[in-house]
């Protein structure tokens, strides 16, 4: 199966997002790393231990050229119900992330 014409095909790198302050971060900041990006949420059943294991994959691979970008998401289930910066003091503190977490879609809460 062939791609649609009516969708152009853009490489990861090719796209600006806001971070949890809402400033603007060019992804090409990230190009020759290998990149998990992730959707998550701080009310989720399964928190613990997804943050938990992001943390032990960032502090394992940080230094080899792998990079997690989270971002969190209040779609599914309203797992998500603060603000960008309430995810990112939520996974910073309590799972300890060194990991960029960015801005929340604000279509979606």
């Amino acid at each position: 199966m062939g791609s649609s014409s009516s969708v152009p095909e853009k490489s990861t790198h090719e796209f600006t997002v806001k971070n949890s302050k809402g400033n603007d971060i060019n992804l090409s900041s990230y190009k020759g790393k290998v990149l998990l990006v992730v959707n998550v949420a701080s009310k989720c059943g399964f928190t613990n231990s997804n943050y938990t294991q992001l943390t032990e994959l960032h502090s394992k691979y940080k230094d080899k050229g792998f990079e997690i970008l989270a971002f969190p998401c209040n779609q599914f289930l309203y797992q998500e119900p603060g603000t960008s910066q309430d995810a990112e003091q939520f996974a910073c503190s309590r799972f300890k992330a060194e990991y960029p977490i960015f801005q929340k879609d604000r279509k979606h809460g």
